[in-house]
């Protein structure tokens, strides 16, 4: 099969608004190198939209997935439960702690485990009001595709969930207009308390849902004192703090959860992605009280926690542990900054380099203004990298910003070749 045979094929049959960020294929993947149909053997920086941070098929998980499917494929965890489903639970709860108790729900997705995080907080709060923010990515169904902030991710598909709020993403590259980052940050504070005065006043919202580094939104990073304000002011008016931590979790950021990194706990979290190295698996978590609050029959369904998807998290959490997935996010994000600072020093068209840990990007500008987003030559880069052996995809509001989300077991000398094809990439384009 031809790689262009196989695009024939998907244009005829396949939905045209499927998203595709580069014309690549697979054929078969290991660690961190991907081969296409053509036998090409092509270095992964985008890591399967950051669901692989312990490497394509790692051998411990592919055992555990086997070994489960001769067992037993599914019974739905309702109807019988089994050991897998409990197990996961509790090493989820181990390693990411809400207060003195946590409790888990499994989901099939990301979205699914936003929609679930809503239910339960207007449940355990008997209010409604949710309030999120510009930039935001948190699904495509149809309560997280209204927190969705792109407007080119929900054309044509309203009328959206009622009683949801926006406010601005705290961006002090984008926004900062020359002003100091500390009375930036003061200013963003101050438009939350605001916020109270002219959109809801506390005692309509149930919560507040933020990625604490946006993912589709650009790799933007809330800043530290930020987010602590955002947490003593949720708690002091009972508004519950629901982290999305479905790209940034588990080791990405160079901790378990990017919420870590601030010394902030939420009430509510979302996880997905990487728990499962490319299982389709999610998870709710969050304080047992709240997680209690949830009537009888609201939450569930058929596939949620499905024994195989089960196993894989299981192995795939227990891999990372052995390896330390934390510590090798914190190595990889090293060596990709540094090459990213030192290309923003060669290249003009590099406004921003930004991220937590091995979740980085660099924004594509024109005239050095970050309101002069480059999508076209974003475009290019992209293109040009997949012709020399690099799958790298794009991300924020105009399609500007280069990400990598590459697996974080990736051996040295394969990132070091992947940031020089990228280097020679823009390096053509630009000269």
């Amino acid at each position: 099969m031809t790689h262009e045979n196989l695009i024939a094929r998907r244009k005829n049959v396949l939905p045209n608004a499927l998203g595709t960020f580069n014309n690549a294929t697979a054929v078969s993947a290991k660690g961190a190198i991907i081969t296409d149909t053509e036998g090409r053997e092509l270095i992964d920086f985008a890591g399967g939209i950051g669901v692989l941070n312990a490497g394509h098929c790692p051998p411990v998980v592919v055992e555990a997935i086997v070994n489960q499917a001769q067992k037993l494929i599914h019974s739905c965890f309702n109807v019988a439960m089994y050991a897998q489903y409990i197990e996961l639970a509790e090493l989820l709860s181990e390693l990411l702690p809400h207060g003195d108790h946590t409790k888990v729900m499994l989901t099939n997705s990301g979205a699914e485990a936003v929609e679930n995080a809503i239910k339960i907080a207007r449940q355990a709060t008997g209010k409604t009001g949710i309030l999120c923010f510009t930039g935001a990515f948190h699904g495509r169904s149809m309560m997280a595709m209204t927190l969705t902030s792109k407007t080119s991710n929900k054309q044509g598909c309203g009328p959206f969930a009622p009683e949801v709020y926006r406010i601005d993403y705290p961006n002090y590259y984008k926004y900062g207009g020359g002003m100091g980052f500390d009375n930036y940050v003061n200013l963003e504070i101050q438009k939350l308390h605001d916020f109270f005065y002219y959109q809801a006043e506390p005692a309509h919202l149930a919560a507040v849902i933020i990625e604490v580094v946006q993912g589709e939104g650009g790799f933007n990073v809330v800043p530290a004192r930020y987010l602590k304000a955002l947490r003593a002011l949720c708690t002091q008016h009972n508004i519950l703090l629901i982290c999305d931590e479905v790209q940034s979790g588990f080791g990405r950021t160079g901790a378990w959860g990017a919420y870590e990194h601030f010394g902030v706990t939420p009430d509510l979290s979302t996880w997905a992605k990487s728990m499962g190295s490319g299982m389709p698996i999610g998870c709710l978590i969050g304080k047992a009280d709240l997680m209690d609050a949830a009537k009888p029959g609201t939450i569930g369904g058929t596939y949620l926690g499905n024994p195989v998807c089960c196993a894989a998290s299981l192995a795939t959490l227990k891999y990372m542990q052995e390896i330390d997935i934390n510590k090798l996010g914190v190595e990889v994000g090293r060596i990709v900054k540094a090459k990213f600072e030192s290309m923003q020093h060669k290249y003009s068209c590099i406004g921003d380099v930004r991220g937590l840990g091995a979740m980085l990007a660099f924004e594509l500008v024109k005239n050095n203004d970050p309101h002069q987003p480059d999508t076209e030559l974003c475009k290019k880069i992209v293109d040009l990298c997949h012709k020399k052996g690099l799958i790298v995809i794009n991300s924020g509001a105009y399609g500007n910003v280069i990400r990598v989300l590459s697996p974080l077991t990736i051996e040295p000398h394969i990132l070091h070749k992947g940031l020089e094809i990228l280097d020679e990439a823009i390096n053509e384009l630009t000269t």
